[in-house]
């Protein structure tokens, strides 16, 4: 049985002849619930040290600043007080349209990072410090800027400069977003669409690199050279992720889920996910229902 109750969804002040929709406010607290919208959202926060961002799978507590770009249209996020001690937060939220960047002109080649950038954020995308402060003033500026055209370059330019940090981390599992991420290479990409069908059963090292006609001591250097992730840490991102995912959408048990999710023993699923996620799987659950609520 799916858990219908616990999905929302955002209408944003957005209108369609809008480029984007700014909103720069100062608050005591956070209290709006864990929501997700069409609309793309840039959201920076400042003075919000002890403040916990959840962007899909991911939880954080955050520092003084925070920069966060979401471009998944399905991906569940909130900001939470939690040990928030500020009495003066600002926060600074852009909505913009996905054809903000059209695909004709997101192709070309000018707009490259940009490109890579927005595809990334579909999993949502922290920004370090260092890209924080180097667009700080133009946001504060464009938040009390006239939206007229040049409010929409200064928009773009801000982007783009955010689109050269290739250190911005991602935070939600691709499993749990619902997004497909693939390697570049033919070889990984033909494992790793292997392992998205697969991942619910028992997947063997062997199979894997006879697949590609390599020795698996061979393909696990390969592998890891071209994911940055051990050929197991990714089969148990993939696993978790998907296990994540029916904890919020179903009402499953969470030993059906362990093992829906291709985990052969529960302790070891619990253990994992704990290590992971920084909370068991019961908890995570629970979580996520206090916070959601329905908006239509």
């Amino acid at each position: 049985m799916e858990n219908q109750n616990y999905i929302m969804r955002e209408i944003t002040p957005l209108s369609e002849r809008d480029c984007f929709y700014i909103a720069n406010r100062h608050k005591t607290e956070f209290t709006y619930p864990i929501h997700c919208h069409t609309e793309c959202e840039l959201n920076f926060t400042e003075h919000a040290a002890g403040v916990k961002r959840v962007v899909g799978d991911s939880s954080e507590v955050i520092g003084d600043y925070d920069l966060v770009l979401i471009t998944g249209t399905e991906l569940e996020h909130v900001w939470e007080h939690h040990e928030c001690k500020s009495e003066d937060i600002r926060e600074i939220t852009i909505h913009f349209s996905p054809d903000f960047f059209p695909k004709e002109l997101v192709n070309k080649s000018q707009f490259d990072t940009i490109r890579r950038m927005l595809e990334k954020a579909q999993r949502g995308l922290a920004f370090p410090m260092q890209a924080i402060m180097k667009v700080y003033n133009r946001l504060d500026k464009l938040a009390f800027e006239e939206q007229g055209f040049y409010s929409v370059i200064h928009f773009m330019s801000i982007l783009y400069d955010l689109s050269l940090y290739d250190d911005a981390k991602v935070l939600s599992s691709s499993s749990f977003a619902k997004i497909e991420t693939y390697s570049d290479s033919r070889r990984v990409q033909k494992v790793q669409r292997y392992i998205a069908d697969h991942y619910q059963e028992e997947i063997r090292l062997n199979t894997l690199a006879g697949m590609v006609g390599m020795t698996p001591v061979s393909f696990s250097r390969f592998f890891r050279l071209r994911t940055g992730r051990t050929l197991s840490e990714y089969i148990i991102d993939i696993r978790l992720g998907s296990a994540t995912r029916l904890l919020v959408d179903s009402q499953r048990t969470i030993a059906e889920i362990c093992y829906e999710c291709g985990f052969n023993n529960l302790s070891n699923f619990n253990r994992m996910f704990k290590r992971k996620k920084g909370c068991s799987p019961k908890e995570f659950r629970d979580n996520y229902r206090k916070k959601k609520i329905l908006i239509w």
